[in-house]
């Protein structure tokens, strides 16, 4: 049963919290930090899902949103964008650029998991 979850994020401290969430409901993380890195993950490992930050270094949230639906074999996985961007329009920027969903930094961590979970594939129930 696959239970990986890619989170694409540059800011370590919230790297560490989805991580540890997750984690401890089952999931194995896989971490990258940068957009380019977290597509090739994203293509080696195939993912249940993809957490997405908008503002990384190099290549933002957007352009990875982008990249990451053209490839067929990815085009299933849903990217759930969780980000600080809060202005309006940009969660309809994220969805447009081919992200599933979108969830508010700062996460509240007694709700972050279960916002995950209705993202998944069949919102299946955590691996644990």
């Amino acid at each position: 049963m696959n239970d990986r979850l890619l989170i694409i994020e540059d800011n370590e401290q919230n790297l560490y919290m989805m991580r540890f969430l997750l984690e401890r409901n089952g999931f194995t993380i896989i971490g990258a930090e940068d957009g380019r890195t977290g597509i090739e993950m994203a293509l080696t490992c195939r993912p249940l899902a993809i957490l997405l930050d908008i503002q990384l270094p190099g290549m933002d949230g957007y352009a990875v949103a982008a990249e990451l639906k053209k490839h067929s074999e990815l085009a299933m996985v849903p990217i759930i964008a969780v980000t600080s961007y809060a202005m309006v329009g940009d969660r309809e920027n994220i969805l447009a650029a081919g992200a599933t969903g979108y969830i508010e930094k700062p996460i509240n961590p007694e709700t972050f998991v279960e916002e995950i979970m209705h993202y998944l594939p069949n919102n299946r129930e955590t691996p644990v």
